[in-house]
């Protein structure tokens, strides 16, 4: 008996083995014939050549900058000594009245930490090298010396108004 079912299982397992899957047999046997098994060869990789940063030496990209010019435009003289006044701006300067002596004509200025000066034209006041080029009784007119955006130095016109 034990004879009839090993036969019987050997002839179950003959008849399953059928050619159902030949076509997928003869694909995979074919689908490699025409591939080439050649891979490019990797690029030459060049060597590391270290670079040194030296940002001290090129310019602030966020600062405006100057153009490079000399000797154009009136420039002030650096060297003459400063007055008293030059150390303060010209906004915080107030003309609180005039006074008139012989022929000369003055005017007194206020500082912000309230001391009287008495100046007269030619005198000089401001940061920007203003210098005063006349006094009036309403208000002191000042030509200030500035430098402009490619360097040349300009001369430009303000003034103090008499305060009440």
């Amino acid at each position: 008996m034990k004879k009839l079912a090993l036969l019987l299982v050997c002839l179950a397992l003959a008849g399953c083995s059928s050619s159902q899957n030949d076509d997928l047999k003869q694909f995979v046997a074919n689908a490699g014939k025409g591939l080439q098994g050649k891979v490019k060869p990797l690029p030459h990789v060049k060597p590391y050549k270290p670079f040194t940063y030296d940002a001290f030496s090129l310019s602030n990209p966020f600062q405006p900058q100057k153009m490079k010019t000399e000797g154009r435009g009136a420039h002030p003289d650096f060297n003459r000594p400063k007055e008293l006044l030059e150390n303060y701006a010209l906004e915080n300067l107030k003309m609180v009245g005039t006074l008139e002596l012989g022929k000369t004509y003055y005017a007194i200025v206020k500082t912000p930490d309230n001391l009287l000066h008495r100046v007269k034209a030619g005198n000089y006041l401001g940061q920007h090298f203003g210098k005063i080029v006349k006094i009036t009784e309403t208000k002191v007119i000042i030509q200030e010396t500035v430098e402009d955006a490619n360097g040349d130095w300009v001369k430009k016109e303000n003034s103090l108004q008499l305060q009440e």
